[in-house]
């Protein structure tokens, strides 16, 4: 039988989300009214908001474009870490910039189409308030738990006896759904334990201060392979061939397909010339055999389409999400 899922929160990062989530309500580009000249493109250094913490995944692809654009472009194109509330803080900053591109952001999917499904509907981030430069790649999560932990399994699980804590990358995150999720269908009660990204959420795992925690392979990889982190299942629709004996959890018998996604976007009302320039720039980083290497080190699948089509994309996911939501009963942190 399934069981109501807890989610336990210290009151005052609580606050601290809701406050950056209502952010993004007050709405509309502060910057819009500024005329951006395309042939004086690009008028000095080049800034991209990272939503996260240095050092996580989204803050290494954002490194990782940069240095190709920069050299496409002939100036600096430098990260700027603005963390919080999965990327409302970034993209709420974004949304106040004058429209010339020369302040662009990492919008990460799940903000797009998994946190509007934790929090009240004015106050979502919608990525069609934006102009999408580019996609650019996917990443798969991985539940783990500390080698040692005894567990393995979902089966073992289960069978723990007692309420199972697992940590996620934030609310509303892919983190957060793919457990609640999991959990939920496998009839697990289970609490849940927010941390903002994936380096603390690997940490609380490693320590034992959580029993599992769904983190982006990429980011785990390294501790399972040396011996740190078990992979219990993976949320991708087929095996990793990176993790080739770990089941995903559709194979365990749970629908849980859940991805990350990323894309580059500029404020909107950039005008077409400049995200042009900006897409050519970044589809000449994406095909250096650097920014390759970087793709398959960081076990990165590339999503490079164009705006269009992510925004579909997008759409579809956040449709998707919601459905299984409301099939499943599962509240994500107050959605409204």
């Amino acid at each position: 039988m399934t069981q109501t899922n807890r989610v336990r929160r210290g009151t005052a990062a609580g606050l601290g989300v809701a406050a950056a989530l209502a952010l993004t309500a007050c709405g509309g580009n502060l910057g819009g009214d500024d005329t951006a000249d395309a042939e004086s493109f690009p008028d000095g250094p080049i800034t991209i908001l990272v939503g996260q913490d240095p050092g996580g995944s989204t803050d290494l692809i954002g490194r990782a474009v940069a240095e190709g654009m920069s050299d496409e472009l002939g100036v600096a194109v430098t990260v700027e870490n603005r963390p919080g509330a999965n990327g409302a803080l970034a993209a709420q900053q974004l949304a106040g910039e004058a429209a010339d591109g020369q302040t662009l952001m990492i919008f990460n999917g799940s903000l797009g189409y998994i946190t509007p499904l934790a929090v009240p509907e004015d106050e979502a981030v919608d990525v069609n308030d934006y102009e999408v430069v580019t996609g650019i790649s996917l990443d798969d999560y991985v539940l783990v738990t500390a080698a040692g932990s005894g567990f393995s399994t979902v089966e073992d699980l289960a069978a723990a006896g007692r309420p199972v804590t697992f940590g996620t990358t934030g609310v509303g995150t892919g983190s957060q759904l793919s457990q609640e999720l999991l959990f939920n269908q496998a009839g697990i009660e289970a609490t849940a334990v927010p941390f903002d990204g994936g380096s603390p959420t690997l940490t609380a795992v490693l320590g034992g201060q959580v029993d599992v925690g769904s983190i982006q392979l990429g980011e785990a990889i390294e501790r399972i392979e040396g011996g740190e982190l078990t992979p219990i299942v993976t949320f991708a629709e087929e095996r990793p061939s990176f993790l080739p004996d770990t089941p995903t959890a559709i194979e365990a018998g749970y629908d849980v397909p859940v991805q990350q996604s990323r894309a580059l976007v500029a404020p909107e009302g950039t005008p077409d010339e400049i995200i042009e320039q900006l897409r050519d720039a970044a589809r000449a980083a994406f095909e250096t055999d650097s920014y390759q290497e970087f793709n398959e080190n960081n076990l990165l699948t590339p999503n490079e389409i164009d705006g269009e089509e992510l925004q579909q994309r997008w759409t579809e996911n956040l449709e998707q999400y919601r459905s299984v939501v409301e099939e499943y009963g599962i509240d994500l942190g107050g959605a409204q």
